[in-house]
């Protein structure tokens, strides 16, 4: 798989969802988690979606409980957690793994894309950010510490490119 377009996620209700739906988007996918340091960023996550879907950006949140156990829930736990403490009405896919033999295809396909520091392709902690172009390609990667906030500005510029 070449690029993000041909990945498939589930969402966190069991469906299917072709990320082909997003060609001409921007994404920005996060693996977040309901019991940690950074689950305060849902909030600033949501206000980027609310301000920005209307120019194309799609939030896409994708529970892990690889980091300390911190999202031990079911998904349907995880949903109504991120809705009711959040607000969340950004697509929330069905748990995952990000690192190790069973990461979700998605995860080992943006680690290549954009590696971390230092060329690692692992995902240090929650809460770690892929911005992804209207062309599919990655364009940046964000650590836990960077607030939803503080993308902005490289979101709009990727709303803004072609």
């Amino acid at each position: 798989m070449s690029q993000i377009h041909d990945f498939t996620a589930t969402s966190i209700t069991g469906q299917p969802v072709p990320l082909s739906q997003y060609r001409g988007k921007v994404l920005l996918i996060v693996n977040t988690a309901s019991k940690c340091g950074f689950t305060p960023q849902f909030e600033g996550l949501e206000k980027l979606w609310q301000a920005h879907a209307d120019q194309g950006l799609v939030v896409l949140g994708f529970p892990c409980n690889q980091f300390g156990g911190q999202d031990p829930g079911s998904d349907g736990e995880i949903a109504s957690f991120c809705q009711l403490n959040y607000g969340v009405s950004f697509p929330m896919m069905s748990k995952v793994d990000v690192n190790g033999s069973h990461a979700d295809p998605l995860y080992q396909w943006l680690v290549k894309e954009a590696p971390g520091i230092l060329g690692t392709q692992s995902i240090k902690w929650n809460f770690t950010k892929f911005l992804v172009g209207r062309d599919g390609a990655v364009r940046g990667r964000y650590a836990p510490t960077d607030t939803p906030k503080s993308l902005e500005d490289d979101i709009v510029r990727a709303l803004a490119s072609a």
